[in-house]
């Protein structure tokens, strides 16, 4: 095993020291959040950092990079109170990697990709016509992380949607029947596939496989 100790690793130059940090702690989630502008002009992102929060209520988060340069999504989430997830599929990489190149807030980004805008009715905020899994989230609140300057933001899930052939037992959804992504790293993507599923663990009995 290679050593790399608190020092070695400040010690690296920014690229490597942002590869190795950013792929350590293993697979991430792949999404695009979708927001609007005041001015009506929608905007879409890659993340790699949406994680559950907790389903009764059911809530996310997300973390920001620090505000010391234009977060448009940060900005449009504060000044409407809405945006949506939406997981990323195989078909999808290119285009939404794309999303993380530096474009001003008037230009949307779905003009600059393949990505295209889906309504629902009675939402105004956009969602990614394709994605298998889309969720409208609320604004709740944030918080600080004083330690780098990142910021939490919490949200509650107002509204689901999921392609019908991914709900399995008990509404537990089997991401790989689309080919959903995660990202490993901070630009590698990777099409994870089920193993297996095993019931509630108890002690002193045995593992068992739901599949």
């Amino acid at each position: 095993m290679l050593h790399y100790s608190k020092n070695a690793i400040q010690n690296l130059s920014k690229v490597p020291r942002l590869n190795l940090i950013n792929s350590c702690t293993g697979y991430k989630s792949a999404n695009l959040i979708a927001t609007k502008t005041s001015n009506g002009i929608s905007n879409v992102a890659v993340f790699s950092s949406i994680t559950h929060l907790g389903s009764d209520p059911a809530m996310l988060g997300f973390i920001l990079r620090p505000t010391t340069v234009p977060r448009n999504t940060y900005k449009n989430i504060r000044d409407l109170g809405y945006f949506t997830v939406n997981h990323i599929t195989e078909s999808m990489i290119i285009d939404a990697h794309h999303t993380s190149a530096n474009y001003d807030e008037s230009i949307s980004e779905f003009n600059q990709t393949n990505l295209e805008e889906e309504f629902y009715e009675g939402i105004e905020t956009p969602f990614v016509k394709g994605s298998p899994v889309q969720i409208l989230c609320k604004y709740l609140n944030e918080y600080e992380i004083k330690e780098n300057g990142t910021i939490h933001i919490i949200a509650s899930i107002e509204e689901l949607f999921v392609k019908e052939n991914l709900i399995q037992k008990e509404n537990w959804l089997r991401l790989d029947l689309e080919n959903v992504v995660s990202i490993n790293g901070l630009d590698a993507y990777c099409v994870p596939t089920v193993v297996d599923r095993f019931e509630y663990a108890r002690p002193n009995i045995p593992t068992k496989s739901m599949l």
